[in-house]
């Protein structure tokens, strides 16, 4: 029996980090993408340099039938082995003032973070709750779910969902040897904020600076360890200081 670790949006940023780190950890990992192929084979290609074990699977987390069809293929084909290991980190951002928000920016940030989630974790869950091992589970939250933001009350909304979802999960699964935990990064040095203001925001952040993918990624290797085994419901926030 192998047991793997799957990332939804594993092909860029924090995503990419994490899937780099779980494979350093001796752990074959599933890299799920839905677009962009090109970043998914670097990843892959990055990965088996390093000597670590890796697959590509492509499907949009928000489609409850893509996720259905991925994940009943990959396991018809892989019949003992399991998912114990899950990071639900898919997410997008459509920012906007709440007053000139069209419909589709708040749909489509809530389905792919908070229904993405629902979706994926629902159909992995069985095999975790019946295998002796168990499993982790980590969702990819964000500052913005503990404290808003402005122009964010889509995924502030999204992710301050996914976080009281965490925690009435974890009471759901304990016994059956399956932590769930959750991370809240500030911000951290990827695409999705490569267009914010970095200078007038690191004034705000103690630590002056944004926070870098491999201390997040270092962050969710740990929640995934055995030695994280006792932590369950959590939301730990990496933010240099900013909200605590």
């Amino acid at each position: 029996m192998m047991k793997y670790a799957l990332v939804t949006g594993g092909s860029r940023g924090l995503g990419k980090a994490i899937c780099k780190e779980i494979a350093g950890m001796g752990i074959p990992v599933i890299v799920n993408y839905q677009q962009n192929e090109a970043a998914a084979l670097e990843v892959k290609a990055e990965i088996e340099a390093l000597g670590g074990s890796v697959q590509l699977m492509k499907f949009d987390v928000g489609n409850a039938e893509e996720v259905e069809q991925a994940l009943d293929a990959w396991m018809d084909a892989h019949p003992d082995d399991y998912i114990a290991y899950l990071v639900n980190n898919a997410g997008i951002r459509r920012d906007n003032v709440m007053f000139m928000m069209p419909d589709t920016d708040w749909h489509d940030v809530i389905n792919t973070s908070l229904n993405g989630f629902f979706y994926v974790t629902r159909k992995l869950l069985p095999k975790m709750m019946m295998r002796k091992h168990g499993g982790h589970i980590v969702n990819m939250a964000s500052l913005s779910g503990l404290k808003g933001m402005q122009g964010q009350t889509n995924y502030s909304a999204a992710k301050a969902a996914l976080i009281g979802a965490t925690k009435a999960l974890a009471l759901e699964v304990a016994q059956r040897n399956v932590t769930v935990n959750a991370v809240a990064p500030g911000f951290i040095e990827t695409d999705m904020t490569k267009e914010l203001p970095q200078d007038e925001l690191k004034r705000l952040i103690p630590m002056n600076r944004f926070g870098k993918p491999e201390e997040v990624a270092a962050l969710v290797k740990f929640l995934l360890s055995d030695a994280a085994s006792y932590i369950t419901g959590e939301v730990i926030s990496i933010n240099g200081g900013l909200y605590t």
